[in-house]
């Protein structure tokens, strides 16, 4: 991954931008919905005058001079779009003053590019393929666009109204992550989905001064095959446990590859062996998982291959049960199996 998706104010300073022509009209059209100040470096006067009686949002200044000589450290970013010479003369310019910049359809001359944009409001989804394939990424929002619910924007507006008074009305240890999953995933969120906003603000409402009236939920612990090693190989099951994990226990044969599928909070604790030095027992272990249920967390167990054929994970699964704790297995991929899918490909690429 070359370049890093983030969400940058455009209401904090000054937008450059180079160029006269339909795409840099494009960017323009971009910056300004996004309430971007932008000041525009353009020698077409007639496009420029246009503009201005355009009703498009966010402030703008035409700058008629020659943008090879501005003075950008002002701005939070430089976007051009001028013609070949120039955008490399402008590129140059930017970086020398550490701004910021995009040449459009230039990745190689950019230090930040423009993704592919799902707009919902206070939802925004962004989808880029590194400035190599703009048509793949317009194909992927099209996609996203189709499953995205047309009010899921007033929905994440609902929770942002209540997210401080819902973090000071929960009991102090309760997370905050599974109240509103419960929002998202229940009829609150059906309701604000459905337009129907009286009755979900009512009905959040509730849920929050009410909420120290539900005992705290206890956790529950996954059991978890992480296949031969590929993260490509791990089961759908497997990948929806560590989306929703709040930590996760591994051993040294679990890869980073596998651990990046984690949710970006989760804890994750090694509890396996390094350099030949001996790792915590069994017993360890398994107390240490169940100690995590039972302050409510959603545990992930995560072991190389199935843990119930080389692993432990029958051990474990004996001792929570004892103790109460809900338990999910989930399988994950031997690496025989693993080999043997991989065996075509590989004769594929011999026979190539």
């Amino acid at each position: 991954m070359r370049f890093l998706p983030v969400f940058l104010d455009l209401t904090e300073g000054v937008v450059g931008l180079v160029g006269a022509g339909p795409a840099t009209l494009n960017k323009l059209r971009l910056l300004r919905s996004a309430g971007a100040r932008v000041r525009w470096y353009s020698k077409d006067v007639g496009v420029a005058e246009e503009v201005l009686t355009a009703a498009l949002s966010g402030p703008l200044e035409i700058c008629f001079a020659d943008p090879r000589q501005a003075d950008f450290t002002d701005c939070i970013a430089v976007v051009s779009a001028a013609g070949d010479v120039l955008d490399d003369e402008i590129a140059v310019l930017a970086r020398s003053q550490h701004v910021p910049v995009n040449v459009v359809d230039r990745p190689e001359l950019s230090t930040f590019i423009f993704p592919a944009i799902v707009d919902r409001g206070d939802v925004v989804v962004a989808i880029g393929t590194g400035g190599t394939s703009p048509v793949l990424a317009r194909r992927l929002r099209e996609r996203i666009e189709a499953l995205l619910p047309a009010r899921i924007g007033e929905l994440a507006a609902l929770m942002g109204r209540f997210r401080v008074r819902a973090a000071q009305a929960l009991r102090s240890g309760r997370s905050l992550r599974r109240f509103w999953e419960r929002v998202v995933d229940g009829p609150i969120g059906a309701a604000a989905l459905a337009g129907r906003r009286r009755d979900a603000e009512r009905a959040l409402t509730h849920a929050i001064e009410h909420g120290d009236d539900t005992p705290a939920p206890s956790g529950a612990v996954f059991i978890v095959g992480a296949g031969p090693g590929a993260a490509d190989l791990l089961t759908l099951r497997a990948l929806q446990a560590l989306q929703g994990a709040d930590i996760v226990f591994y051993d040294e044969l679990v890869t980073a590859e596998i651990l990046d599928r984690a949710r970006r909070e989760a804890e994750l604790v090694f509890v396996g062996k390094r350099s030949g030095r001996p790792g915590i027992g069994q017993d360890a272990i398994s107390q240490r998982l169940a100690e995590a249920a039972r302050r409510g967390l959603n545990v992930v167990r995560l072991e190389g291959g199935d843990p119930f054929i080389f692993g432990r994970g029958g051990e474990e699964l004996d001792y929570l049960r004892d103790a109460g704790i809900a338990v999910v297995v989930v399988p994950g991929v031997t690496a025989a199996l693993g080999c043997a899918a991989a065996e075509p490909a590989a004769e594929r690429e011999l026979a190539a």
